[in-house]
């Protein structure tokens, strides 16, 4: 009787190490594929900072259905700070019962009903940017609670951080996030202060590398950050400008984020909103919508569900487009896409309307090739150009096209 347990104990034994093995290898292919190209989504901040409930973000998962965000590729509802309210005597964040009075895993549960996926808010330091509890001592306590509430995105914040090391913060959480067994893509929020596009692949899926946006052309805000005078909540054009140099320090699973939209936000007029959006696209961005989509003009839900823009965005190369001329007012932008093609930019920061050449050996291809070019704003094919194209770019605004070298 020994022999024959002995015998079963052992089959046993390897049947449990063959599952916990293949368990492992599953976990880890998820893993390995969070963030697999940019995440698309929504977070509150932009329009609603702390102001923030439940009902609130029902509606927005709603509207993700019933306005064709989701349709377009959208899928992560997030909230921002402001959910938190403090922690019980065992140490486990609570979140405001004014504000979530149903609980977080019953949005969680709302939002996935929706076949959406939901991201939540928190910060590196002993509190959030908005004064109330952070992770710092609780990220594996915290990582469990995420996991326990099915969230499926966490946004990573540097207030209250003091003499910290953000390399050793963010590694600290996402080991916690792993460590907790729920695949979570991990939005390391730090601002670009110490420059973790050099470190933070492996550690995040994607990490700011500027201060915080806001919705206009170029404005900018001096602000003190350790002892230094720095730029901060700043338009989209100064955010593009520091982007140039860091486009090989992206991929698939590990983004440059120069933060959220401000597409239907502020004062922006339509061809900067449109602007703005294609730059982003052409960055291999995180496409975050920051705007109030219950409210918006029809303009802008054309913007943001452009199915050919956003393509260029998701390609699966996952190449963060670059600059390749500028003369002063006027830019091109290219990205190599997955099928030897090529998304194109050009760009007018100019205060009236402008004609924009660009040659295709200035996107990689030899100078007599023909090729084939379609508008994607106009969703209209321009036929077949040999050596480069040009068209009228409107005043702060862009021409995007998509060139594709024609081999018969």
């Amino acid at each position: 009787m020994i022999i024959n347990r002995s015998k079963y104990s052992i089959k046993s034994l390897l049947v449990v190490t063959i599952i916990l093995v293949m368990t492992g290898i599953a976990a880890a292919d998820e893993w390995e594929d969070l963030a697999s190209t940019p995440p698309m989504g929504w977070n509150s901040w932009n329009t609603f900072r702390l102001e923030i409930n439940e009902n609130l973000v029902k509606d927005i998962a709603d509207m993700f259905v019933e306005m064709g965000f989701k349709d377009a590729g959208y899928e992560y509802i997030v909230i921002d700070d402001g959910w938190q309210i403090g922690r019980d005597d065992n140490g486990n964040i609570l979140a405001s019962k004014d504000k979530f009075p149903s609980g977080i895993k019953a949005l969680s549960d709302y939002i996935h009903s929706k076949g959406l996926k939901f991201g939540i808010y928190s910060d590196a330091g002993t509190k959030t940017c908005g004064g109330f509890p952070g992770s710092r001592g609780y990220e594996f306590q915290d990582a469990r609670q995420y996991a326990a509430w099915g969230v499926d995105y966490l946004k990573y914040d540097w207030c209250y951080t003091g003499n910290q090391s953000a390399p050793d913060c963010y590694r600290t959480m996402s080991e916690a996030l792993k460590a907790a067994g729920r695949p979570i893509v991990f939005s390391i929020c730090e601002w670009g202060t110490s420059k973790p596009w050099l470190w933070a692949k492996g550690i995040g899926n994607l990490w700011r590398t500027t201060f915080d946006i806001r919705p206009c052309w170029d404005c900018g805000k001096k602000v003190l950050s350790k002892g230094v005078q720095v730029e901060n909540f700043i338009g989209f054009t100064k955010i593009l400008d520091l982007q140039v140099g860091l486009e090989s320090y992206a991929g698939p699973g590990h983004w440059n984020d120069p933060d959220m939209l401000e597409v239907g936000n502020g004062n922006l007029t339509l061809d900067e909103n449109r602007a703005h959006f294609s730059l982003w696209s052409i960055l291999a961005a995180p496409l975050m919508m920051g705007n109030d989509i219950r409210n918006m003009k029809a303009g802008i839900l054309e913007i943001l569900t452009n199915k050919e823009v956003i393509a260029v965005n998701q390609d699966v190369l996952g190449k963060q487009g670059v600059k390749v001329k500028d003369t002063g007012d006027l830019e091109t932008w290219v990205k190599q896409l997955h099928d030897g093609s090529r998304a194109v930019v050009l760009f007018n920061r100019s205060e009236k309307s402008a004609e924009i050449t660009v040659s295709w050996t200035e996107i990689g291809y030899p100078s007599k090739i023909k090729s084939f070019v379609r508008d994607l704003w106009q969703k209209k094919d321009m036929g077949t150009f040999r050596g480069g194209y040009k068209a009228e770019a409107p005043a702060h605004g862009v021409v995007m096209i998509k060139v594709m070298p024609v081999t018969k």
